[in-house]
């Protein structure tokens, strides 16, 4: 079975799809909860707010079958929105996440400082700071350049699941790393040669 990515309405399916299909590797988009039990592995994806998308999952059912899969040892990524909902909280919505992890997800709030002008959200370019080395960075060299849009960023209790931070007034996480779970806050699919290698190399883990 290929690898699944998690269908529920959110913009940018298709790319993530095709930038995996650009590195060989096959991605079905679906919400059948059988599918997605015999993927090699699942991909969570999103762009939207918090509560709307995990509300799309939970009619859907998809709740409970994403948080069997991590705890059954299948390789998880989530991108962007899709790693966010992987904490307890969100200042962003009402509502509780996946709570596969504990932590929470914080909006940027940056005091006016007249030498520095930072916008919410955070668009555009920036580094990986490495800080552990997990198998998704596999020949990703420290200081690489990915693509980030967002307003909000996790804040982990666990500190030693961190993969990588990126500087934008605060050193936020940008990426975790658990076993089989990951999670990334940029969107690789927009990032180019290096959004296709960790690409790849999620997919490579996938078997």
């Amino acid at each position: 079975m290929s690898l699944v990515i998690i269908d529920y309405g959110s913009g940018n399916l298709r790319s993530v799809q095709k930038a995996l299909e650009t590195v060989g590797y096959t991605a079905e988009i679906t919400k059948d909860k059988a599918t997605i039990r015999g993927a090699r592995g699942i991909i969570l994806p999103g762009v939207g707010a918090f509560d709307a998308a995990l509300e799309e999952l939970r009619r859907d059912g998809l709740e409970v079958v994403l948080q069997e899969s991590v705890a059954l040892g299948k390789p998880f990524l989530g991108i962007c929105l899709g790693l966010q909902h992987l904490f307890v909280s969100s200042e962003e919505g009402q509502g509780p996440g996946l709570a596969i992890l504990p932590g929470q997800v914080k909006k940027f709030n940056f005091q006016p400082n007249p030498s520095e002008v930072l916008s919410v959200p955070h668009m555009g370019w920036n580094r990986l700071l490495i800080k552990r080395p997990a198998p998704i960075f596999k020949g990703i060299e420290p200081g690489s350049l990915v693509y980030f849009a967002h307003s909000y960023y996790v804040v982990p209790e666990d500190k030693m699941i961190v993969a990588t931070t990126t500087d934008y007034g605060v050193e936020f996480v940008s990426a975790i790393w658990k076993d089989n779970l990951f999670g990334i806050q940029f969107h690789p699919e927009k990032s180019g040669a290096i959004g296709l290698k960790i690409l790849k190399n999620f997919g490579d883990l996938c078997g």
